[in-house]
């Protein structure tokens, strides 16, 4: 048995786990910055009507899942080198990665038709060289440890990083983009995204430079792409875990999208400035005015800033409940609860402010527990098909599972575009203010709860047909220590 093999089950250092952890970190600030303000960028800075909008992120986000991540799997699980199969592609992918997120919400000053075709290339590179960092850092997981307790442990890590990205772009970006552009949005996204860009590439750097690849497949384990297909299609627990992606980041796009429409547009002013004074009072008192003077960015990014504290603290318990019940139950029962939240907002009024608050840490703090578990799920689906099939194919299973991230970021993305251009929104370029309608304000409301409550309703359901409970991961986890062991 190699020595790589042979420590496949030992226990990871905090140092490797936190710098695994900061390439999501850097991810993010890219994905997190796609849901939250790709909509609102096309529509409000670049100029770009509601429907052309919502064509390029439908048609660029289906090419990029069914096509970008498909092939990038194949050739990662091929890949060698003395890195191993999957750090090279985190490696050579950094400052790339970095110089398409600044391009893509770059502002050049085209003809309309000219706008439309430099959106649809940028932001086509864009999702090719995230899927060529991120699929192989996401499959990277599946073979850093063979441990799934490990597994859990690198996935709080992770989503930590996640939360802080998030908690960034959410919270301070629209505040620091109006800030630094001193009300010039195009040009104050260009010098965040210009900063964003640099401070990423270096966190994957440091995430190539302090992780190793550990579980190896052994001689007779390798496969033809046709046997990698195949055992896919055979893998029931992965079938329902690439529609519960698709339905998840559905629902993450819209609610994430709509938000900065629906304080725009529906929450009113008064009543937010009055809640958040108190808050917004004591930091202007010590000298760290994040907020700015606008009430609408500033509740904006406190009523964020309170979700993702909450799903911060939710994290922490998740590996301790998903140890102790299993990862399927404890994924199934928080995401549940946390979907009831994002549905009360349909009966709150406009001056519901308070209730608007609850409902959104209460959302946080139960979805906060499913999310390190989705991915770890994804690296046990790839143990389950080695267990079937003596065969492992890592990254191909979560490229798979990319094209549910991407499918779903996309329809979700062109949902919100779509579905606010149908209730009458008018694109805004730069800093022109117009005087929207009153049905967007309907509109809003529904796409902050009716619409994204129903994907992940559904990934509730399919979540019931997903077979490996707690019994089955801890059988997959001895039998294949057994096989590597005897290898």
């Amino acid at each position: 048995m190699s020595n790589k093999t042979s420590v496949a089950s030992q226990k990871l250092s905090v140092t490797e786990k936190i710098g695994y952890s900061l390439g999501d970190l850097a991810a993010n600030l890219v994905f997190q910055t796609l849901v939250t303000y790709l909509a609102f960028f096309y529509t409000d800075i670049y100029g770009l009507k509601p429907e052309d909008a919502s064509i390029i992120t439908l048609i660029v986000g289906l090419i990029a899942g069914f096509a970008f991540n498909p092939i990038i799997g194949a050739i990662a699980d091929r890949t060698r080198s003395r890195w191993g199969k999957f750090r090279p592609w985190i490696l050579f992918t950094a400052v790339p990665l970095g110089i398409c997120a600044l391009l893509a919400f770059s502002t050049p000053d085209f003809s309309y038709k000219g706008k439309m075709i430099y959106a649809a290339v940028t932001y086509s590179l864009l999702l090719l060289l995230y899927a060529a960092n991120n699929l192989p850092y996401s499959a990277l997981s599946g073979v850093i440890t063979g441990n799934m307790g490990e597994r859990n442990s690198i996935s709080s890590y992770r989503f930590v990083a996640v939360m802080f990205a998030q908690f960034f772009v959410q919270v301070f970006m629209l505040p620091i983009i109006l800030s630094v552009g001193q009300g010039d949005k195009a040009a104050g996204i260009e010098t965040v995204m210009t900063w964003l860009a640099v401070v990423g590439t270096i966190m994957l750097l440091i995430t190539f430079f302090t992780t190793r690849e550990r579980v190896i497949p052994t001689a007779e384990q390798e496969s033809g792409l046709k046997d990698d297909l195949q055992d896919l299609f055979r893998n029931r627990p992965w079938i329902i875990m690439l529609l519960v992606t698709t339905f998840i980041f559905i629902t993450l796009a819209m609610k994430g999208g709509s938000y900065v429409y629906y304080f725009n547009n529906y929450v009113d002013e008064e009543r937010l400035k009055h809640f958040i004074s108190p808050v917004t009072n004591f930091f202007n008192s010590v000298g760290m005015n994040f907020f700015g003077e606008d009430p609408r960015s500033a509740g904006f990014g406190l009523f964020n800033a309170g979700g993702i504290m909450m799903m911060i603290i939710g994290i922490t318990f998740s590996k301790k409940f998903a140890d102790k019940y299993g990862k399927r139950d404890v994924f199934l029962t928080s995401l549940f609860i946390s979907t009831l939240f994002v549905l009360f907002f349909i009966f709150y009024a406009p001056g519901s402010v308070g209730l608007m608050f609850l409902s959104q840490i209460l959302h946080g703090f139960f979805y906060g527990i499913s999310t390190p578990l989705l991915w770890a799920m994804i690296a046990d689906v790839a143990d389950y098909s080695e267990w079937k099939n003596n065969r492992r194919a890592t990254a191909i299973i979560f490229s798979a599972m990319m094209v549910g991230l991407k499918v779903g970021l996309s329809v979700g993305s062109a949902l919100v575009a779509s579905i606010i251009g149908r209730y009458g929104y008018i694109s805004a370029e730069g800093t022109q203010n117009v005087v929207q309608p009153e049905t967007v304000a309907t509109g809003s409301r529904m796409l902050v709860s009716v619409f994204p409550s129903i994907p992940f309703f559904i990934a509730c359901g399919l979540l019931f047909f997903y077979s490996i409970d707690k019994k089955m991961e801890v059988q997959i986890e001895s039998d294949l220590k057994q096989k590597r062991q005897s290898s």
